[in-house]
């Protein structure tokens, strides 16, 4: 422990011999660190708040959703700092008189990208920031620029999301009507293609479409077909069976009681018939029996009378006429449809190839018209959209804090960076000092030199002060504190310049 305090001890000894170098390089390391600090642009913050709310109510109706809307918001605020739109703040603020080339203007808008910051506190609640130092511009100048550019910023804003949908809508419908067209003519073609095929193979078959589809359809019409005409053939046998059995005429009664009789059995019966009831019905049984029996006793009892047209009769001849129509044009329509899928076999064994050539065909044209009607949907939608964008407050903007006028810079800390200089400057005349004692080769002490030695030390003379080298110690110690003094003073002078000019900025 005694050791090292003599270390100590020496080392402190060393620099305080060399102090006026120390205090030589304190003085050099501080002016320039305080120069170059001076040199530093003071740099001012102006910020601002935007507010985005999104309607939503009219936007859902035409597929616009609130998730798609807030997506390209967040596009716009990462496209914001763009070299493009970084552009636009340099020639729409007094960046611009500083800069004459193209060059020039793209190296201001890099130079801006670190200085500008949006960031998003909350849902829809955007804070842009603008910190703005230029070296060949004044305080006031800056602190006015930094205000300008975000100004510029939320200008910029509120255009991308304003026109973005605008020129994006503009450039959708823009390729979509020339896929349109394309399309158009590809689908003619194909129509073209489809129609001279059916005009040269098939133009002699019934039907419209494929030979595959045309027998389809006649198969199925013709199993209706035979359905409906077997209904109507039993219908026209209920008809006919009816008929035979119904008397052409009626026998009129005369004056005796029993032809009155038979002719009130007759009506009945006929009656019975029109209803529909067979032979085997127990009424029409019964019926038949008391008409036997009254013709039997009205013989028996001789009696006259006349016949007049049975209405019952006249009426199953119409429906057997008609029956007989519907059987008849349904028997020729089966005919037929039987024909035309003998033409549609026949032509399949005549042109295998013809169904695949018109399939072929058909699917292409199918595919095109598909692709056709969907870009024309696509196209509507977006025109639609692009109205709702421009004709109503789909998204509205507000400012809630409008930018800033920086009244104080917020870099550099130049206090502290003075401060900094001047400790910087401190240690390095230390270590000059410091590093000049271990380069002299002399011994400070007796001990010192019989450790290094190894050889006993008889004895050691001592410095001898007379009063006139006393008083110029005593005067250098003077002239040395007030050196440091001075340092001081300056680091404090220098504080108070930058206070000073900090609250000077309007």
């Amino acid at each position: 422990m005694g050791n090292l305090y003599q270390e100590i001890q020496l080392i402190l000894h060393g620099i305080w011999r060399r102090r006026w170098i120390a205090l030589g390089v304190a003085w050099g390391v501080c002016l320039i660190g305080w120069i170059v600090v001076s040199m530093v642009p003071n740099r001012y913050e102006s910020q601002a708040r935007v507010f985005v709310q999104m309607q939503s109510l009219l936007s859902d109706k035409i597929g616009v959703t609130p998730l798609e809307q807030q997506r390209d918001i967040d596009r716009v605020k990462r496209t914001l700092t763009s070299t493009v739109n970084l552009e636009k703040v340099v020639r729409g603020t007094d960046l611009a008189n500083t800069v004459s080339t193209d060059k020039e203007v793209t190296g201001a808008a890099f130079g801006l990208r670190d200085a500008i910051k949006v960031t998003e506190q909350q849902e829809n609640l955007f804070e842009i920031k603008a910190k703005i130092g230029l070296p060949g511009m004044s305080d006031p100048e800056n602190a006015k620029l930094s205000r300008a550019v975000v100004q510029k910023m939320i200008d910029i804003f509120v255009e991308e999301n304003l026109s973005g949908d605008r020129r994006e809508t503009s450039q959708s419908l823009k390729f979509l009507d020339q896929q349109i067209v394309q399309k158009e003519e590809q689908l003619r073609g194909a129509e073209a293609r489809r129609v001279e095929f059916e005009r040269n193979s098939l133009g002699l078959l019934p039907g419209v479409g494929s030979v595959q589809s045309r027998m389809e359809s006649a198969r199925a019409e013709l199993n209706q077909m035979d359905s409906n005409l077997m209904a109507a053939q039993g219908s026209l046998a209920a008809v006919n069976g009816q008929l035979a059995a119904t008397q052409p005429t009626i026998a009129m009664p005369g004056l005796g009681g029993g032809d009155s009789r038979v002719a009130i059995l007759e009506g009945q019966l006929s009656e019975a018939q029109s209803r529909g009831w067979t032979d085997s019905h127990p009424d029409m049984q019964a019926l038949r029996g008391q008409l036997a029996r009254a013709r039997a006793a009205g013989s028996r009892a001789g009696s006259g009378g006349y016949s007049t047209p049975n209405p019952a009769y006249s009426s199953l001849r119409a429906m057997q006429a008609e029956k007989q129509a519907a059987v008849g044009a349904m028997s020729a329509r089966k005919a037929q449809l039987q024909a035309e899928l003998s033409q549609y076999a026949a032509r399949q064994v005549d042109q295998p190839g013809a169904q695949a050539e018109q399939d072929r065909l058909s699917r292409d044209y199918e595919a095109i018209k598909l692709q056709y009607d969907k870009l024309l949907a696509d196209r509507e939608a977006i025109r639609m959209r692009g109205q709702v964008a421009s004709s109503t407050d789909s998204v509205a903007f507000r400012v809630i804090d409008p930018p800033s006028s920086p009244r104080q810079p917020v870099a550099p800390d130049r206090p502290l960076l003075m401060a900094g200089v001047l400790i910087a400057g401190l240690l390095a005349g230390l270590g000059t000092a410091f590093a000049l004692s271990q380069l002299n080769s002399g011994f400070a002490t007796p001990q010192k030199l019989s450790a290094v030695t190894g050889m006993a030390v008889i004895g050691a003379i001592g410095e001898v002060e007379t009063p006139a080298r006393k008083a110029m110690a005593a005067k250098r110690k003077k002239m040395f504190l007030g050196g440091a003094a001075g340092l001081g003073g300056v680091f404090a002078l220098l504080v108070v310049v930058d206070m000073i000019q900090r609250s000077g900025v309007a």
